[in-house]
């Protein structure tokens, strides 16, 4: 059996859990609320991050853009991900929530501006 101890994220009270795993078998205690088990089965079976990043800006009064994934994606796509953001350079003027890669790495999430880039003057 394996045993593992993870600090929940599913709201701010931030639980101590113990998670027992036997095959498809997953015990999860420490939880005061459901966002505990849910947490902790979807992060020994398919761990999700969400990426921040920033990319290059042409032509704006910044030279670089923060963006992030729209949602969390497969940790094991996030090199891959990654790499992709950091090739990438785009045009101002750039608007909060303006879609910057549509459907990264083939997760179906796409990459949002978290700020604003005016064009230059």
């Amino acid at each position: 059996m394996e045993k593992l101890e993870l600090t929940c994220i599913g709201c701010p009270l931030g639980c101590q859990l113990l998670v027992e795993k036997e095959g498809l078998d997953i015990k999860v205690s420490g939880n005061t609320c459901l966002n505990g088990v849910k947490y902790a089965k979807e992060e020994v079976t398919a761990p999700k991050r969400i990426l921040t990043q920033s990319v290059r800006v042409m032509e704006g009064e910044e030279k670089m853009c923060s963006v992030k994934t729209a949602a969390p994606i497969p940790k094991e796509k996030l090199l891959e991900a990654a790499h992709i953001i950091k090739q990438i350079s785009v045009e101002a003027p750039i608007e909060i929530g303006d879609i910057i890669i549509h459907d990264i790495a083939d997760t179906k999430v796409d990459v949002i501006a978290t700020r604003r880039v005016r064009k230059k003057a």
